[in-house]
Protein backbone atom coordinates (compact mmCIF):
# COMPACT_ATOMS: atom_id res chain seq x y z
CA UNK A 1 0.00 0.00 0.00
CA UNK A 2 0.93 3.21 -1.23
CA UNK A 3 1.67 6.10 1.61
CA UNK A 4 0.99 9.82 0.50
CA UNK A 5 1.46 12.97 2.29
CA UNK A 6 0.00 16.09 1.97
CA UNK A 7 0.81 19.78 2.70
CA UNK A 8 -1.96 22.46 3.35
CA UNK A 9 -1.59 26.46 2.27
CA UNK A 10 -4.12 28.97 1.81
CA UNK A 11 -7.51 29.95 3.64
CA UNK A 12 -9.92 27.46 6.03
CA UNK A 13 -12.02 26.82 2.17
CA UNK A 14 -8.73 25.36 1.14
CA UNK A 15 -8.14 23.31 4.54
CA UNK A 16 -11.47 21.53 3.68
CA UNK A 17 -10.84 20.99 0.33
CA UNK A 18 -7.11 19.19 1.47
CA UNK A 19 -9.30 17.23 3.79
CA UNK A 20 -11.36 16.12 0.96
CA UNK A 21 -8.21 14.62 -0.58
CA UNK A 22 -7.11 13.19 1.85
CA UNK A 23 -10.84 11.35 2.17
CA UNK A 24 -10.36 10.33 -1.19
CA UNK A 25 -6.72 8.70 -0.96
CA UNK A 26 -8.27 6.92 2.35
CA UNK A 27 -11.25 5.77 0.33
CA UNK A 28 -8.70 4.26 -2.61
CA UNK A 29 -7.09 2.66 0.11
CA UNK A 30 -3.92 4.34 0.23
CA UNK A 31 -2.37 5.17 3.82
CA UNK A 32 -2.20 8.87 4.61
CA UNK A 33 0.65 11.06 6.68
CA UNK A 34 1.06 14.94 7.30
CA UNK A 35 4.94 13.93 7.28
CA UNK A 36 6.31 14.11 4.26
CA UNK A 37 9.78 12.24 5.59
CA UNK A 38 7.42 9.16 5.77
CA UNK A 39 7.15 8.93 2.06
CA UNK A 40 8.41 9.83 -1.47
CA UNK A 41 4.91 11.38 -2.63
CA UNK A 42 3.75 14.87 -1.93
CA UNK A 43 0.45 16.64 -2.26
CA UNK A 44 0.98 20.44 -1.82
CA UNK A 45 -2.65 21.96 -2.06
CA UNK A 46 -1.79 25.21 -2.91
CA UNK A 47 -3.13 28.96 -2.76
CA UNK A 48 -3.10 31.43 -5.44
CA UNK A 49 -5.13 34.56 -4.28
CA UNK A 50 -2.64 37.15 -3.62
CA UNK A 51 1.16 37.15 -4.90
CA UNK A 52 2.65 36.15 -1.03
CA UNK A 53 0.51 33.11 -1.35
CA UNK A 54 1.99 31.70 -4.46
CA UNK A 55 5.53 32.33 -3.24
CA UNK A 56 4.76 30.27 -0.37
CA UNK A 57 3.49 27.63 -2.48
CA UNK A 58 6.20 27.13 -4.92
CA UNK A 59 8.71 27.71 -2.03
CA UNK A 60 7.55 24.15 -0.68
CA UNK A 61 7.31 22.88 -3.90
CA UNK A 62 10.61 23.74 -5.02
CA UNK A 63 12.27 22.68 -1.31
CA UNK A 64 10.29 19.07 -1.52
CA UNK A 65 11.39 18.67 -5.20
CA UNK A 66 15.13 19.26 -4.13
CA UNK A 67 14.45 16.72 -1.74
CA UNK A 68 13.89 14.02 -4.20
CA UNK A 69 9.78 14.30 -3.41
CA UNK A 70 7.44 12.82 -6.15
CA UNK A 71 5.40 15.98 -5.99
CA UNK A 72 1.82 16.69 -7.07
CA UNK A 73 0.60 20.06 -6.93
CA UNK A 74 -3.23 20.38 -6.45
CA UNK A 75 -5.41 23.50 -6.11
CA UNK A 76 -5.81 27.05 -6.98
CA UNK A 77 -1.74 27.55 -8.53
CA UNK A 78 -2.15 24.26 -10.33
CA UNK A 79 -5.70 25.87 -12.07
CA UNK A 80 -4.01 29.76 -12.21
CA UNK A 81 -0.61 28.08 -13.93
CA UNK A 82 -0.20 25.07 -14.67
CA UNK A 83 1.24 25.32 -18.09
CA UNK A 84 4.05 27.50 -16.58
CA UNK A 85 4.21 25.68 -13.46
CA UNK A 86 5.20 22.05 -15.56
CA UNK A 87 7.71 24.39 -17.70
CA UNK A 88 9.62 26.03 -14.88
CA UNK A 89 9.62 23.34 -12.54
CA UNK A 90 9.73 20.37 -15.03
CA UNK A 91 10.30 17.89 -11.92
CA UNK A 92 6.93 18.30 -11.26
CA UNK A 93 4.96 14.76 -10.88
CA UNK A 94 1.10 16.05 -11.48
CA UNK A 95 -1.14 18.87 -11.03
CA UNK A 96 -4.79 18.79 -10.13
CA UNK A 97 -6.77 21.76 -10.48
CA UNK A 98 -8.76 23.82 -8.26
CA UNK A 99 -11.89 21.97 -8.64
CA UNK A 100 -10.56 18.55 -9.96
CA UNK A 101 -9.16 17.19 -6.96
CA UNK A 102 -11.77 13.78 -7.39
CA UNK A 103 -9.14 12.97 -10.08
CA UNK A 104 -6.37 12.72 -7.60
CA UNK A 105 -6.05 9.06 -7.79
CA UNK A 106 -5.98 9.10 -11.25
CA UNK A 107 -2.75 11.53 -10.93
CA UNK A 108 -0.86 8.95 -8.61
CA UNK A 109 -1.38 6.46 -10.72
CA UNK A 110 0.03 8.29 -13.65
CA UNK A 111 3.00 9.80 -11.30
CA UNK A 112 5.51 8.40 -14.13
CA UNK A 113 3.88 9.49 -17.14
CA UNK A 114 4.65 12.90 -18.85
CA UNK A 115 1.82 14.70 -19.03
CA UNK A 116 0.05 14.21 -15.78
CA UNK A 117 -2.21 17.50 -15.55
CA UNK A 118 -5.86 16.87 -15.11
CA UNK A 119 -6.62 20.90 -14.94
CA UNK A 120 -10.27 21.52 -16.54
CA UNK A 121 -10.06 24.67 -18.24
CA UNK A 122 -13.14 25.98 -17.22
CA UNK A 123 -13.46 25.03 -13.08
CA UNK A 124 -16.73 24.22 -11.84
CA UNK A 125 -16.97 22.97 -7.73
CA UNK A 126 -19.02 20.43 -7.11
CA UNK A 127 -18.63 19.26 -3.80
CA UNK A 128 -17.90 15.57 -2.99
CA UNK A 129 -21.06 14.94 -0.74
CA UNK A 130 -19.35 11.05 -1.32
CA UNK A 131 -16.40 11.41 0.49
CA UNK A 132 -15.46 10.67 3.72
CA UNK A 133 -13.15 14.43 5.32
CA UNK A 134 -10.05 12.87 6.87
CA UNK A 135 -9.68 16.26 9.40
CA UNK A 136 -6.40 17.57 10.01
CA UNK A 137 -7.12 19.60 12.72
CA UNK A 138 -9.67 18.26 15.14
CA UNK A 139 -10.10 20.40 18.16
CA UNK A 140 -13.32 23.03 19.34
CA UNK A 141 -13.76 24.04 16.23
CA UNK A 142 -14.46 22.98 12.55
CA UNK A 143 -15.15 24.40 9.23
CA UNK A 144 -17.83 22.92 7.38
CA UNK A 145 -17.46 24.38 3.60
CA UNK A 146 -21.73 24.89 2.70
CA UNK A 147 -21.04 26.41 -1.14
CA UNK A 148 -17.95 27.18 -3.26
CA UNK A 149 -17.07 29.53 -6.12
CA UNK A 150 -18.47 33.03 -6.52
CA UNK A 151 -20.61 34.39 -9.05
CA UNK A 152 -19.59 38.06 -8.24
CA UNK A 153 -16.64 39.39 -9.96
CA UNK A 154 -14.69 42.10 -7.64
CA UNK A 155 -12.18 43.82 -9.60
CA UNK A 156 -9.43 42.24 -7.55
CA UNK A 157 -10.26 39.19 -6.75
CA UNK A 158 -8.94 36.13 -8.74
CA UNK A 159 -11.05 33.16 -6.88
CA UNK A 160 -14.28 33.09 -9.68
CA UNK A 161 -12.01 32.43 -12.43
CA UNK A 162 -10.05 29.69 -10.25
CA UNK A 163 -13.19 27.63 -8.76
CA UNK A 164 -15.79 28.97 -10.90
CA UNK A 165 -19.91 29.71 -10.58
CA UNK A 166 -21.31 29.46 -7.09
CA UNK A 167 -22.26 25.85 -5.90
CA UNK A 168 -24.28 25.50 -2.89
CA UNK A 169 -24.41 22.23 -1.57
CA UNK A 170 -27.95 20.80 -0.29
CA UNK A 171 -29.01 21.10 3.49
CA UNK A 172 -29.43 17.97 4.13
CA UNK A 173 -25.71 16.86 3.67
CA UNK A 174 -24.13 19.77 6.03
CA UNK A 175 -26.68 18.71 8.32
CA UNK A 176 -25.87 15.38 8.20
CA UNK A 177 -21.90 16.28 8.25
CA UNK A 178 -22.36 18.71 11.36
CA UNK A 179 -24.13 15.77 13.34
CA UNK A 180 -21.07 13.33 11.98
CA UNK A 181 -18.33 16.42 13.11
CA UNK A 182 -20.57 16.69 16.90
CA UNK A 183 -20.51 13.31 17.28
CA UNK A 184 -16.46 13.29 17.14
CA UNK A 185 -16.68 16.07 20.00
CA UNK A 186 -16.77 19.05 17.78
CA UNK A 187 -18.30 22.31 19.89
CA UNK A 188 -18.11 24.87 17.28
CA UNK A 189 -18.90 24.77 13.63
CA UNK A 190 -17.77 27.58 11.17
CA UNK A 191 -20.02 27.94 7.65
CA UNK A 192 -17.78 29.05 5.36
CA UNK A 193 -17.86 30.02 1.28
CA UNK A 194 -16.80 32.57 -0.83
CA UNK A 195 -20.22 34.12 -0.24
CA UNK A 196 -22.39 32.73 3.00
CA UNK A 197 -25.08 34.73 2.81
CA UNK A 198 -25.76 33.87 -0.66
CA UNK A 199 -26.18 30.26 0.59
CA UNK A 200 -28.96 28.73 -0.90
CA UNK A 201 -30.03 30.92 -4.29
CA UNK A 202 -28.61 28.98 -6.81
CA UNK A 203 -30.48 25.67 -5.89
CA UNK A 204 -33.78 27.04 -3.58
CA UNK A 205 -33.67 30.50 -5.67
CA UNK A 206 -33.87 32.42 -2.65
CA UNK A 207 -31.34 33.31 0.35
CA UNK A 208 -31.42 30.03 2.56
CA UNK A 209 -29.08 30.86 5.14
CA UNK A 210 -31.35 31.71 7.84
CA UNK A 211 -33.35 28.56 7.44
CA UNK A 212 -30.17 26.71 6.75
CA UNK A 213 -29.31 28.48 10.73
CA UNK A 214 -32.58 27.28 12.52
CA UNK A 215 -31.81 23.74 11.65
CA UNK A 216 -28.37 23.53 13.02
CA UNK A 217 -29.53 25.16 16.06
CA UNK A 218 -31.54 21.78 16.69
CA UNK A 219 -28.52 19.66 16.59
CA UNK A 220 -27.78 18.38 20.54
CA UNK A 221 -24.56 18.84 21.65
CA UNK A 222 -23.22 21.19 19.22
CA UNK A 223 -22.26 24.57 21.51
CA UNK A 224 -21.73 27.06 19.06
CA UNK A 225 -22.43 28.42 15.25
CA UNK A 226 -20.00 31.40 13.54
CA UNK A 227 -20.90 32.85 10.14
CA UNK A 228 -17.58 33.78 7.91
CA UNK A 229 -17.55 35.98 4.74
CA UNK A 230 -20.85 37.20 4.55
CA UNK A 231 -21.83 39.65 1.49
CA UNK A 232 -23.18 43.32 2.08
CA UNK A 233 -26.03 42.84 -0.33
CA UNK A 234 -27.25 39.30 0.68
CA UNK A 235 -27.28 40.51 4.82
CA UNK A 236 -31.02 40.66 5.52
CA UNK A 237 -33.42 42.00 7.97
CA UNK A 238 -34.25 37.92 8.87
CA UNK A 239 -31.29 36.45 8.51
CA UNK A 240 -29.77 39.13 10.95
CA UNK A 241 -33.18 38.64 13.38
CA UNK A 242 -32.53 35.14 12.61
CA UNK A 243 -28.39 35.34 13.91
CA UNK A 244 -29.72 37.41 16.91
CA UNK A 245 -32.67 35.14 18.17
CA UNK A 246 -30.87 31.61 17.88
CA UNK A 247 -28.97 30.77 21.13
CA UNK A 248 -26.19 28.32 18.99
CA UNK A 249 -25.31 30.93 16.67
CA UNK A 250 -22.38 33.77 18.35
CA UNK A 251 -23.16 36.97 17.96
CA UNK A 252 -20.45 37.82 15.40
CA UNK A 253 -20.43 38.82 12.04
CA UNK A 254 -17.26 38.30 9.48
CA UNK A 255 -18.57 40.85 6.68
CA UNK A 256 -15.68 41.98 4.34
CA UNK A 257 -16.88 45.54 2.91
CA UNK A 258 -12.87 46.35 1.07
CA UNK A 259 -13.93 50.06 1.33
CA UNK A 260 -15.90 53.31 2.41
CA UNK A 261 -16.02 55.43 -0.72
CA UNK A 262 -18.19 55.43 -3.38
CA UNK A 263 -15.75 55.48 -6.03
CA UNK A 264 -13.05 53.36 -4.84
CA UNK A 265 -16.42 50.42 -4.43
CA UNK A 266 -17.56 51.15 -7.85
CA UNK A 267 -14.00 50.75 -9.58
CA UNK A 268 -13.70 47.12 -7.58
CA UNK A 269 -17.25 46.20 -8.71
CA UNK A 270 -18.23 46.30 -5.24
CA UNK A 271 -21.91 47.01 -4.27
CA UNK A 272 -21.75 50.75 -4.01
CA UNK A 273 -24.42 50.89 -0.58
CA UNK A 274 -24.21 53.30 2.61
CA UNK A 275 -22.19 51.43 4.96
CA UNK A 276 -22.63 53.35 7.93
CA UNK A 277 -26.63 52.14 7.64
CA UNK A 278 -25.63 48.89 7.27
CA UNK A 279 -23.16 48.72 10.39
CA UNK A 280 -25.99 50.51 12.38
CA UNK A 281 -28.90 47.74 11.69
CA UNK A 282 -26.84 45.25 12.29
CA UNK A 283 -25.88 46.53 15.72
CA UNK A 284 -29.72 47.20 16.01
CA UNK A 285 -30.60 44.15 15.02
CA UNK A 286 -28.41 41.57 16.76
CA UNK A 287 -27.63 43.36 20.67
CA UNK A 288 -23.93 42.71 21.57
CA UNK A 289 -22.55 41.96 18.47
CA UNK A 290 -19.03 41.51 17.31
CA UNK A 291 -18.76 43.06 13.67
CA UNK A 292 -14.94 42.13 11.75
CA UNK A 293 -14.68 43.13 8.31
CA UNK A 294 -11.56 43.52 6.19
CA UNK A 295 -10.39 46.32 3.39
CA UNK A 296 -8.16 46.62 1.17
CA UNK A 297 -5.57 49.81 0.57
CA UNK A 298 -3.53 51.25 -2.61
CA UNK A 299 -6.26 49.75 -5.21
CA UNK A 300 -5.90 51.48 -8.56
CA UNK A 301 -7.32 54.86 -8.93
CA UNK A 302 -7.75 55.27 -4.71
CA UNK A 303 -6.90 58.80 -4.47
CA UNK A 304 -5.43 60.50 -0.73
CA UNK A 305 -8.99 61.62 -0.45
CA UNK A 306 -10.48 58.27 -1.11
CA UNK A 307 -7.99 57.06 1.30
CA UNK A 308 -8.96 59.55 4.36
CA UNK A 309 -12.64 58.74 3.43
CA UNK A 310 -11.60 55.08 4.78
CA UNK A 311 -9.30 56.35 7.64
CA UNK A 312 -12.73 58.60 8.95
CA UNK A 313 -15.28 55.86 8.18
CA UNK A 314 -13.15 53.48 10.77
CA UNK A 315 -12.10 55.73 13.25
CA UNK A 316 -16.79 56.71 13.21
CA UNK A 317 -17.72 53.30 13.32
CA UNK A 318 -15.33 51.69 15.57
CA UNK A 319 -15.42 47.87 13.78
CA UNK A 320 -14.65 45.30 16.67
CA UNK A 321 -11.69 43.65 13.75
CA UNK A 322 -10.05 44.60 11.40
CA UNK A 323 -8.22 43.40 9.03
CA UNK A 324 -5.93 45.66 6.18
CA UNK A 325 -4.49 44.19 2.58
CA UNK A 326 -2.37 46.18 0.18
CA UNK A 327 -3.87 45.65 -3.42
CA UNK A 328 -2.23 43.05 -5.14
CA UNK A 329 -2.04 42.75 -8.59
CA UNK A 330 -2.89 39.78 -9.94
CA UNK A 331 -3.20 38.63 -13.79
CA UNK A 332 -6.53 37.59 -15.01
CA UNK A 333 -8.38 39.98 -12.84
CA UNK A 334 -10.23 43.25 -14.00
CA UNK A 335 -8.07 45.33 -12.10
CA UNK A 336 -4.76 43.87 -13.66
CA UNK A 337 -4.52 46.56 -16.30
CA UNK A 338 -6.15 49.34 -14.49
CA UNK A 339 -4.50 52.61 -14.88
CA UNK A 340 -3.46 54.79 -11.88
CA UNK A 341 -1.78 52.05 -9.57
CA UNK A 342 -0.72 53.32 -6.22
CA UNK A 343 2.77 53.04 -5.85
CA UNK A 344 3.79 49.99 -3.45
CA UNK A 345 5.52 52.65 -0.41
CA UNK A 346 2.20 54.84 -0.39
CA UNK A 347 -0.22 51.47 -0.09
CA UNK A 348 1.99 50.00 2.87
CA UNK A 349 1.48 53.77 4.71
CA UNK A 350 -2.00 53.95 3.92
CA UNK A 351 -1.50 50.18 5.12
CA UNK A 352 0.42 51.40 8.61
CA UNK A 353 -2.18 54.18 9.31
CA UNK A 354 -5.27 52.26 9.21
CA UNK A 355 -3.72 49.44 11.42
CA UNK A 356 -2.46 51.97 13.85
CA UNK A 357 -6.21 53.36 14.18
CA UNK A 358 -7.15 49.95 14.56
CA UNK A 359 -4.97 49.12 17.85
CA UNK A 360 -6.31 51.92 19.33
CA UNK A 361 -10.01 50.91 18.92
CA UNK A 362 -9.37 47.21 19.34
CA UNK A 363 -7.70 48.40 23.11
CA UNK A 364 -10.51 50.46 24.07
CA UNK A 365 -12.89 47.89 23.01
CA UNK A 366 -11.12 45.61 24.68
CA UNK A 367 -10.76 47.26 28.21
CA UNK A 368 -14.40 47.56 28.05
CA UNK A 369 -14.26 43.70 28.87
CA UNK A 370 -12.63 44.07 32.13
CA UNK A 371 -14.87 42.96 34.51
CA UNK A 372 -17.51 41.33 33.02
CA UNK A 373 -17.98 37.74 32.60
CA UNK A 374 -18.34 35.93 29.51
CA UNK A 375 -18.62 32.40 27.94
CA UNK A 376 -15.28 31.53 26.22
CA UNK A 377 -14.30 28.46 24.40
CA UNK A 378 -11.67 26.40 25.69
CA UNK A 379 -9.02 25.36 22.92
CA UNK A 380 -5.49 24.05 24.19
CA UNK A 381 -2.90 24.25 26.38
CA UNK A 382 0.32 26.60 25.98
CA UNK A 383 4.19 24.98 26.29
CA UNK A 384 3.96 27.42 29.67
CA UNK A 385 0.97 25.76 30.85
CA UNK A 386 -1.46 28.42 30.30
CA UNK A 387 -4.56 27.65 29.18
CA UNK A 388 -6.08 29.08 25.56
CA UNK A 389 -9.58 30.52 25.25
CA UNK A 390 -11.16 31.95 22.87
CA UNK A 391 -14.53 34.35 23.01
CA UNK A 392 -17.91 33.94 20.99
CA UNK A 393 -16.66 37.47 19.80
CA UNK A 394 -13.36 36.04 17.69
CA UNK A 395 -12.91 33.44 14.81
CA UNK A 396 -10.00 30.92 15.19
CA UNK A 397 -6.59 31.89 13.88
CA UNK A 398 -7.70 35.21 12.59
CA UNK A 399 -8.65 36.93 16.22
CA UNK A 400 -7.83 37.53 19.72
CA UNK A 401 -7.82 34.76 22.13
CA UNK A 402 -8.25 34.41 25.79
CA UNK A 403 -5.54 33.63 28.26
CA UNK A 404 -7.43 31.81 31.15
CA UNK A 405 -6.07 31.22 34.79
CA UNK A 406 -7.79 28.54 36.93
CA UNK A 407 -7.56 25.88 39.65
CA UNK A 408 -10.26 24.19 37.95
CA UNK A 409 -9.63 21.43 35.83
CA UNK A 410 -11.01 22.23 31.97
CA UNK A 411 -11.34 20.12 29.07
CA UNK A 412 -10.55 21.48 25.50
CA UNK A 413 -14.12 21.99 23.50
CA UNK A 414 -15.86 23.21 26.51
CA UNK A 415 -17.06 26.73 27.14
CA UNK A 416 -16.55 27.74 29.95
CA UNK A 417 -17.68 31.24 31.87
CA UNK A 418 -15.00 33.35 32.23
CA UNK A 419 -14.45 36.67 34.18
CA UNK A 420 -11.86 39.11 32.30
CA UNK A 421 -9.22 40.84 34.46
CA UNK A 422 -7.28 42.54 32.08
CA UNK A 423 -6.51 43.09 28.19
CA UNK A 424 -3.82 43.98 25.68
CA UNK A 425 -4.42 45.11 22.23
CA UNK A 426 -5.75 43.18 20.46
CA UNK A 427 -6.19 39.71 23.27
CA UNK A 428 -7.97 39.15 26.68
CA UNK A 429 -7.24 37.71 30.05
CA UNK A 430 -9.36 36.61 32.73
CA UNK A 431 -9.91 33.47 35.37
CA UNK A 432 -12.67 30.80 35.87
Amino acid sequence: MKKIALISHGCAKNLVDSELILGILAQNGYEITLNEDETDIVVVNTCSFICDAERESISTILELVEKGKKVIVAGCLAQKHSQELKKEIPEIAGLVGATDFNKIVEVIRNIDSESNIEVSEVPDYIYPENVERQQITMGASSYIKIADGCNYRCGYCVIPYLRGDYHSRKMEDIIEEAKKLVKRGVTEIILIAQDTTGYGIDIYKKPMLAKLLEELNKIEGLGWIRIMYAYPTTMSDELLDTMARLDKVVKYVDIPLQHSHPEVLKMMSRPVLDYRELVKNIRKRIPDVSIRTTFVVGYPGETEEHFEHLAQFIKDVKFDRVGVFTYSREKGTPSYNMPNRVPAKVAKQRYKKLMEIQQEISKERNRSFIGKTIPCIIEAFSDNGEIVARSQYDAPEIDGIVTVETDEPVVPGDIEMVTITDSTEYDLIGKI
